[in-house]
């Protein structure tokens, strides 16, 4: 049988077109991954032959409905090793499922006194649900530092700010800017010593690496179906269900109750007390779709694959004049962010789509860390499944080309 990755191009029809008369070099993967063929058409079927809502209805196609988002949530916890279904709750994405651990779990348990440990890194999707959780519970936040360009947690404060006060530990397993891979399943471990919940951000690592909640032993996890070649919309909140389950709901209304009278109600057991309303059944499907295409590749040849794309442009990109590169210099997800001393990150990501080069440039929901690192911004290239050294190539070209342009380089 030929290898899946052989023809793999072929399997992202956006990938084959030219923009301003260039082929289309699409490196803003950590933004949003590119769709398959095969989620497309997963996501179709169900429109043209499934389409109901699920299960409140006893006819033939809410049934056939409420099997295939329930059959999606199973492929899931599958796919991040949960040890039941009901460990797994969907979401609009990472950004929710974390919203809603700091809001149920943390409006439960938070009190003055309390500490909440989050990283320098973190992206603001977490960090602000925290601070506003903070802010209700008087709880304080307190953070670990990084140590610099080389984008690594400084270990050697972990003990200094990992006290018993600490009550939750959030932290990303990929930093979306610097590309450093945490070592989680550690952080975890460190943080079972001091009774703390874990919450892990996996938005960068979910559709790159094989992510397997019971060997971190994380207490909850977060990602987003976008970025792991799957659709917008739909993402999912792992937790361990004796906390799930000791946990009230974060939003109220239909499908969440299992009984209502006009002064009271009561709630549905995990995980749909925390799917009020009508859920996003279509795109789960996709989700599911997109856990099968993934693993078909295989996880760790994805991660070989990207991680060697970002050491490649790490290493050639660091030849450039006047370039600052983020993140360490080995090992790390699939991604490179950098800066130059006397260009903005927008004018970079302007002149690179003049040659049909999809970037990205910001603070990438990374303010704290940016002036933590002297910065306002940086332009970034991120890659994934589809991704080919020459793609590397045109990208070092263009940056030449700006330079030259702006009179930097010779």
């Amino acid at each position: 049988m030929p290898s899946p990755w052989l023809r793999i191009r072929d399997e992202f029809p956006i990938l084959h077109q030219e923009v301003n008369g260039h082929p289309l070099v699409y490196l803003d993967n950590a933004a949003t991954t590119q769709k398959p063929r095969a989620v497309m058409a997963a996501l179709d079927r169900f429109y043209e032959r499934d389409n109901a809502n699920v299960h409140r209805g006893l006819h033939a196609l809410s049934m056939r409905a409420t099997d295939a988002y329930e059959g999606a949530r199973s492929r899931v916890a599958t796919f991040v090793n949960a040890e039941a279904p009901e460990e797994i709750v969907f979401t609009r994405g990472t950004t929710e499922s974390i919203n809603l651990v700091a809001s149920s779990w943390g409006g439960a348990n938070l009190r003055k006194g309390d500490v909440i440990l989050l990283t320098e890194m973190e992206h603001h999707s977490n960090l602000v649900p925290w601070q506003l959780v903070a802010q209700r519970t008087g709880a304080t936040l307190r953070y670990l530092p990084v140590t610099g360009d080389d984008g690594l947690l400084d270990l050697s404060q972990l003990d200094r700010v990992l006290t018993p006060e600490v009550r939750v530990f959030a932290f990303t397993h990929v930093s979306n800017t610097l590309g450093t891979i945490n070592p989680v399943a550690d952080l975890c471990a460190r943080a079972r010593r001091v009774g703390a919940v874990t919450v892990i951000d996996a938005a960068q690592s979910i559709g790159h690496m094989p992510v397997d909640v019971r060997a971190i032993g994380c207490d909850f996890l977060a990602f987003s179906g976008h970025k792991m070649a799957s659709v917008t919309g739909i993402g999912a909140l792992y937790g361990r269900k004796a906390l799930l389950d000791a946990m009230p709901p974060w939003q109220g209304g239909g499908g969440m109750i299992s009984n209502v009278d006009f002064f009271e109600s009561r709630w549905k057991p995990t995980p749909e007390r925390f799917e009020a309303g009508t859920p996003n059944f279509g795109d789960a499907v996709a989700l599911g779709a997109a856990c099968d295409f993934l693993d078909t590749l295989g996880r760790e040849e994805i991660r070989r694959h990207d991680g060697a794309l970002a050491r490649l442009a790490y290493e050639r990109l660091s030849a450039l004049p006047g370039i600052r590169v983020l993140g360490p210099k080995g090992e790390r997800g699939g991604l490179v962010s950098f800066a130059f001393e006397s260009l903005h990150a927008h004018d970079v990501v302007t002149f690179a789509d003049e040659d049909g080069i999809a970037l990205r440039g910001g603070h990438h929901c990374n303010q704290p860390l940016m002036r933590r690192l002297g910065l306002t911004s940086t332009a970034r290239a991120s890659f994934y499944v589809y991704n080919e050294e020459r793609e590397v190539d045109a990208l070092v070209a263009s940056l030449r080309r700006t330079l030259k342009f702006f009179g930097l380089q010779g």
